[in-house]
């Protein structure tokens, strides 16, 4: 087991962390020695993946000791009759795909960093932009080896297509960012690729426009497997940053819109049924075209960041509170003189939020910034809605998420945190306080 010392700073904060040590295991044992030694050293630990979090939940605030899974990244087996992928946690999705993409198979969550691990998503129950149709992470994890801060090994989930037996223990690791025990191996479902997809482009003049023909989507009985929302001046950036042209459509807003399927005239059906939804609609025929959309969708974080300091939020509301709630959040910015961009999945509810710093001074930014989330979370709370859809909690978002949450909920998440983890040792101080 590989040993170096870390210093870190936090990607998101710009705070400097420092970390007494960061290991690097092989393997389950590894996993399980470490754990044993930083019980008897009375020290804390970090889990860490694919250094792809947007929320400071693996930040080092209090030397803490890190424990990178990396290393841990074999593909071990993929079983066809039970429609598995069995994977350790370092396992990046990017391997993933790549692994699948000569097999009739994929693994259907799509998550915005192709650089983060299985572990980590699982960690943060990760979504992205196929979860309308395919769910998330933990609707497409089987089953998982965890280690617990006691360093017992348990296997939580099955194989089981059905399963009613106890308490679901692998739902609560999922999600829990580290705080309850250590994943180091999981059975992925896996599913067959749909033989046809098609891409649709639709226009708008406002998100107010836009908001109703969602509703009418998924009321329609259609399932897209993906459904992204963005504004013009979203795909500014990715156009700068790309060097691409955004398709000449007219409009404000844009629905980008994926259909899959195995029957190809319904595909079709589908397409005329979206294209009469809007004056502006273009079907993405041309595959140069069609990439040249998705990229820009997909660069809209990386190239604000070129740009400028930024932070990233993921609040998640009600479908029918998504054009209320931005627009509100817009006009909030509009009133603090900050800048911000919007966009995200339409068919989820899951608004992302770039605050955008711009020519402000450190301590302006961090002034207008505090005043603007502290006013932008009450607002998603009073609408039904909820601080994070995919990024997790972490740090950044934890003061929020201890002031908005119902006392008796918050009570119940603590006494789970204490039977796993009596001892507070597994990544302290993330997304609540004991």
């Amino acid at each position: 087991m590989e040993i170096s010392e870390n210093y870190l700073t936090n990607r998101v904060t710009g705070e400097i962390g420092q970390a007494t040590a960061i290991y690097f295991p092989t393997s389950q044992e590894d996993v399980v020695e470490l754990m044993q030694a930083v019980r008897k050293n009375h020290q804390k630990l970090i889990t860490i993946g694919g250094h792809t979090g947007l929320s400071g939940a693996t930040f080092p605030d209090n030397n803490q000791v890190l424990m990178s899974l990396e290393k841990m990244n074999r593909i071990i087996k993929l079983d066809t009759e039970t429609m598995t992928l069995t994977v350790e946690a370092g396992v990046t999705i990017a391997e993933i795909s790549e692994f699948l993409a000569e097999t009739p198979y994929f693994y259907a969550p799509d998550p915005g960093s192709k650089a983060a691990s299985i572990g980590g998503n699982a960690a943060t129950n990760a979504g992205g932009m196929r979860a309308v149709k395919y769910g998330v992470t933990r609707d497409n994890i089987r089953a998982m080896r965890v280690i617990l801060a006691d360093s017992r090994k348990l296997r939580v989930g099955s194989i089981n297509r059905k399963d009613s037996s106890g308490y679901d223990l692998k739902d609560i690791f999922i999600g829990s960012e580290g705080t309850l025990g250590v994943i180091t191996e999981l059975d992925l479902k896996i599913q067959p690729k749909p033989k046809f997809s098609r891409d649709i482009l639709l226009g708008f003049e406002s998100l107010m426009q836009l908001s109703p023909k969602v509703f009418e989507i998924l009321a329609s009985g259609l399932v897209p497997a993906t459904l992204e929302f963005f504004e013009r001046d979203s795909m500014a950036y990715s156009e700068r940053a790309l060097q691409l042209n955004f398709p000449d459509l007219s409009g404000q807003a844009f629905l980008l819109i994926t259909l899959d399927g195995n029957a190809e005239q319904q595909l079709e059906n589908e397409l005329d049924y979206l294209a009469s939804l809007s004056d502006e609609a273009l079907i993405l025929k041309d595959e140069q075209t069609r990439h040249a959309v998705w990229q820009l969708r997909g660069a809209i974080v990386s190239s604000v960041e070129l740009e400028s300091i930024q932070e990233p939020l993921d609040v998640v509301v009600p479908v029918n509170q998504i054009a209320p709630t931005i627009i509100a959040l817009k006009q909030m910015a509009i009133a603090a003189n900050l800048s911000a961009i919007f966009f995200g999945h339409a068919g989820d509810g899951n608004i992302h939020a770039n605050i955008i710093k711009n020519d402000l001074t450190d301590e302006e930014w961090m002034e207008k910034l505090e005043a603007y989330l502290d006013e932008l979370y009450a607002y998603v709370a009073k609408v039904g809605g909820k601080p994070s859809a995919e990024h997790g909690i972490g740090l950044l978002k934890k003061p929020y998420f201890q002031k908005y949450i119902g006392t008796s909920e918050l009570v119940a998440m603590k006494a789970i945190k204490r039977a796993f983890d009596p001892e507070n040792i597994l990544n302290p101080g993330k997304i609540f306080d004991l």
